[in-house]
């Protein structure tokens, strides 16, 4: 299975707050710093979806951008998201930025973050 297979299952996973994919494929170490600069555990992203407190109406990753490293890879994904977040809409243009690190033989997200972004065609 390649990365963006893996991307594609955790952008099903994140629409439909599937905790158990969630839980294949975010590892037990992860830290993520969402949009406010607030920093995220697994633990934290799980209970986001399994409390209903983050809920995704819309995920299209619009470009998926893979660099690998043997046994990591770095993506940049391009995404249109609207949903909630404790309570408050949000809806517009994203970026991530993904590290998986593939272990046992499946990869899994080791770090990343998110911000939110004015013009989807804007690169550095």
């Amino acid at each position: 299975m390649q990365i963006l297979d893996y991307e594609e299952r955790l952008r099903a996973a994140m629409l439909h707050s599937d905790v158990a994919e969630l839980d294949a494929l975010i590892d037990d170490d992860l830290l993520f710093v969402g949009p406010a600069g607030v920093i995220y555990t697994k633990a934290d992203d799980l209970q986001l979806h399994r409390s209903g407190s983050q809920h995704m109406s819309q995920a299209d990753w619009h470009a998926v951008e893979v660099h690998s490293y043997g046994t990591t890879c770095i993506t940049v994904v391009t995404a249109q998201l609207s949903g909630t977040l404790m309570g408050a809409s949000f809806s517009g243009w994203f970026r991530y930025l993904r590290t998986w690190v593939q272990k046992e033989g499946a990869w899994r997200v080791v770090a990343g973050s998110v911000s939110q972004i004015a013009d989807p065609t804007l690169q550095v």
